[in-house]
């Protein structure tokens, strides 16, 4: 982690695109603590706030669309190839890519707040084949406030910085535990209603 702020206190701007591609990407890059202390860099007067929240943006996305772009070519590539073999059938990539284009696309959005992850809802995404244009409204408008969230909350904080970022971690994943729990209960609670109506309407 050191080597990270010391990236980022050294390349300034560049260190934050470069640091945030990677991370996204999958490679294990603390993100949400980059993001963090850039935020109080610019609260120390050693970046400025615009300038810092279009640079990780402009990061978010690209490795957001590098993630998207492997699994649109090499994810699609593998499945076919290689999918039997994990029971995955074209069948269940094109239920996922309807999924995708229903609900699913919001996990593009909210997935940067789950560590391990945001890059891997961009590469089902890609491997579904889910259109560009529909991944790029949600990764992107996913990675503005997810960026700004994080480099704003580095900024009000100043000195508590640190602190703070352990516990926004610790809150996050509580957070998208619950959600997860509630999106998980209204899809089986709906699954429930279909199935009964289904046999309502066998027996009329």
């Amino acid at each position: 982690m050191e080597t990270v702020f010391q990236w980022v206190s050294q390349y300034g701007y560049a260190g934050i695109f470069a640091g945030l591609v990677l991370g996204i990407v999958g490679l294990p890059v603390p993100d949400e603590t980059l993001l963090t202390f850039a935020g109080y860099l610019v609260y120390r007067g050693h970046l400025q706030l615009a300038p810092a929240l279009a640079t990780a943006f402009l990061g978010s996305a690209c490795g957001i669309s590098v993630s998207y772009a492997l699994g649109y070519t090499t994810g699609y590539y593998l499945i076919r190839k290689h999918g039997s073999k994990l029971h995955l059938t074209q069948e269940r990539v094109d239920r996922v890519h309807r999924w995708y284009t229903h609900l699913g696309s919001w996990t593009l959005t909210f997935g940067y707040y789950v560590p391990g992850v945001r890059h891997l809802t961009a590469m089902v995404a890609g491997a579904s084949k889910l259109e560009y244009p529909r991944f790029a409204l949600f990764a992107y408008a996913g990675a503005l406030v997810w960026s700004a969230s994080f480099i704003l909350t580095g900024y009000l904080v100043g000195e508590r910085w640190h602190h703070v970022s352990g516990q926004m971690h610790w809150w996050l994943l509580v957070t998208v535990a619950v959600v997860a729990a509630l999106a998980l209960g209204y899809f089986l609670w709906m699954r429930f209603r279909q199935r009964r109506r289904e046999r309502t309407g066998l027996l009329r």
